[in-house]
């Protein structure tokens, strides 16, 4: 009689029914009649509230709860419903009610192999086992802590393509694990096609299905979340899905009982940070966190038991606890590198040290890839410090002495120094590219020393050539400019030296190769085209020229800057998909957790402009850097177990 209680589906009429037969069977219960009645009286109010409606969800709703039906149904319609494994919906309690009035061979068989396996006691869904092993990889995955099962869930997700393309219906009859699969599976480098999802590309053919008539918002949430797994203009399908679901969402958000519950938080997190604009370890840590709002969600008692729940969750607690830990010493060394190199005493550079670290902690996470992150952060302040000294910080003679000690690297000499800004500026790029080859080159069993100094050379080039159009005001096409910009938005030294770092021999042809050249370009168009879009006014205000004023300025003014701005956003969502696209394909000549360093910074572009500058917003950023570096977590455990694992 209890309205919050949370009920299993179509309880009013099965407990009713339950109810009425054990009363016409004489068996006595300590209840009052009232409370009788009133049981039996939501049970007619269901039935008339269920005959307004004659949608293929509500007959599919009707057969799922027709145990407690009786003589009402229409058994020959039920069995529309029965699935290949003889089952109704892989219920066992819906098939033995179906059973019992209408005798099916397959639906014998169902129930005589699950009475085989499980003895006395049934699970209410079964199967449910590939189901519940991609809740467990999501699980992981959410938590930060896949690295160690790598073999495992290898091995579920390769069971899981073998059902996708077989069709199984173990995934593809239920919504919530067919979205599921997809987006799993597709980020993992599998070939599945969108098309698998069409079937609920509207609104309206979702509400047909028995998870739309049920309105169930955990089905809602996974193909919302699948939505966002695009990797070309063909996933249309996918914007299809995005778009109701998202409204949806939003509109469920508006709902007071929902409100109560423990999906209403990942309901409003998936709605406010799209998947491409979020910090992992920063998400790690949320769902660390809130493991026992979502895991109550997820890890349900069919799927795993209690002690493996907490035992995931004791090691996600450790992994995190000890990583911040090597975050903390790692950004003291490089404190002490700034201080070292005089960095801190240049007056026209931004001091973003933190920043820098925060976007390589919260991606390239794994306690082991220090040498990544450091490589990462170095160069991430190294390139703020050099957009600095180009816009503000340096004169026509001190740009042009740079690009000239750059250009001779070891033959250069210290009594050319126009200025001891370029000294400084110089001695830190020269002395920390040579100490970061030195250690990738044995990483790699070659030098790459070399092509770190070219990396920094293209750079300063590019630099230099916007410098020299502003100066002589000259007007570039807006092919010119994306040309130039790809390489001078200053993502070349920070993301390229770090490919060397990640445990993969990255070879010399795959350097030089299409691939590698298209990852990054495609990334740095994101950053560029993003930062533009952002910064228009600011840059506008300050006589700068970016991609959305040229797209104006050539079109003769035909086109609004509103307009503009909305073609620079289709080459931003473009330029995405087909960047995400290239590091989940499997054929490649760079390696895949090389390709992934790029969709990181894609993800960190994304969400350092996702409101503004990113290096605009200090207080948003600030509080990122503490959540991931400096603070422990904040998680109540009930295990003592736990606690002390949290405290190490």
């Amino acid at each position: 009689m209890d309205k919050q209680t949370t009920a299993p589906i179509g309880f009013n009429i099965t407990f009713a029914t339950m109810l009425s037969l054990a009363i016409d069977m004489g068996l006595e219960f300590p209840l009052r009649q009232t409370d009788v009645h009133g049981i039996l009286h939501l049970r007619e109010m269901e039935l008339k509230r269920q005959a307004v409606y004659g949608s293929c969800g509500r007959k599919a709703y009707m057969a799922y709860i027709a145990e407690g039906l009786g003589n009402m149904m229409d058994w020959d319609e039920v069995m529309k419903f029965q699935r290949e494994n003889g089952s109704l919906f892989c219920c066992p309690s819906t098939t033995a009610g179906v059973l019992i009035r209408k005798y099916n061979d397959q639906a014998h068989q169902y129930l005589n192999s699950l009475v085989s396996e499980f003895g006395s006691a049934v699970p209410a869904v079964y199967p449910s086992k590939l189901h519940c092993q991609l809740l467990m990889v999501d699980a992981l995955e959410r938590m930060g802590i896949s690295q160690h099962f790598v073999n495992e869930i290898k091995n579920i997700l390769d069971m899981a393509f073998s059902h996708w393309l077989q069709k199984d219906e173990e995934i593809m009859m239920d919504i919530a694990t067919c979205a599921m699969a997809f987006r799993l599976l597709r980020m993992n480098g599998y070939d599945v096609s969108s098309d698998e999802l069409s079937h609920v590309a509207e609104a309206s053919t979702f509400s047909d299905s028995l998870q739309g008539y049920l309105n169930d918002t955990k089905s809602l949430l996974e193909l919302y979340k699948a939505s966002k797994v695009s990797l070309s203009g063909n996933d249309s399908s996918l914007d299809c899905v995005g778009l109701w679901t998202g409204n949806l969402l939003k509109d469920k958000l508006c709902s007071s009982t929902l409100q109560k519950t423990p999906i209403f938080g990942e309901i409003e997190y998936a709605l406010k940070f799209p998947f491409h604009a979020t910090l992992e370890r920063l998400e790690h840590k949320r769902n660390i966190e809130y493991f026992d709002a979502w895991g109550s969600l997820m890890l349900t008692t069919k799927c795993s038991s209690f002690h493996v729940n907490q035992e995931f969750l004791a090691l996600a607690v450790k992994d995190f606890s000890f990583s911040q830990s090597v975050y903390q010493d790692e950004l003291q060394h490089l404190d002490s590198w700034v201080k070292e190199n005089k960095l801190d005493q240049l007056q026209f550079a931004r001091q973003k040290l933190t920043y820098c670290y925060l976007s390589a902690a919260a991606t390239i996470f794994p306690s082991e890839l220090s040498d990544a992150r450091i490589s990462w952060a170095k160069n991430g302040v190294l390139t703020t410090v050099v957009d600095d000294f180009f816009d503000v910080g340096g004169s026509k003679e001190e740009l042009e002495n740079l690009i000239e000690l750059v250009e001779k690297w070891h033959e250069h000499h210290a009594d050319k120094y126009y200025s001891e800004q370029v000294r400084t500026v110089f001695s830190a790029i020269y002395a920390t590219t040579n100490q970061l080859g030195a250690k990738a080159s044995a990483a790699q069993g070659r030098d790459v020393t070399k092509h770190l100094a070219e990396i920094w050379l293209d750079l300063l080039r590019s630099m230099m050539m916007e410098a020299e159009w502003q100066r002589s005001q000259h007007v570039p096409t807006v092919e010119e400019y994306m040309t130039n910009a790809v390489v001078s938005f200053a993502l070349g030294p920070i993301v390229l030296p770090a490919l060397y770092f990640v445990g993969e021999e990255l070879l010399e042809h795959a350097v030089k190769d299409q691939e590698y050249e298209k990852l990054f370009r495609l990334m740095s168009t994101c950053g560029r085209l993003l930062n533009d879009s952002k910064g228009f006014e600011r840059e506008g205000s300050q006589g700068k020229l970016n991609s959305i004023s040229l797209l104006v300025l050539h079109s003769g003014n035909s086109m609004s800057t509103e307009a503009a701005k909305k073609v620079i956003q289709k080459s931003i969502d473009k330029s995405r998909r087909d960047l995400l696209r290239l590091v989940l394909r499997k054929e490649s000549v760079v390696p895949r957790p090389c390709k992934e360093l790029f969709w990181k910074m894609c993800k960190i572009l994304h969400l350092f402009y996702f409101q503004t500058d990113g290096f605009s917003s200090p207080k948003e950023m600030v509080g990122a850097v503490n959540a991931v570096i400096n603070e422990p977590l904040k998680i109540q455990m009930s295990d003592a177990s736990l606690f002390i694992s949290s405290e190490k």
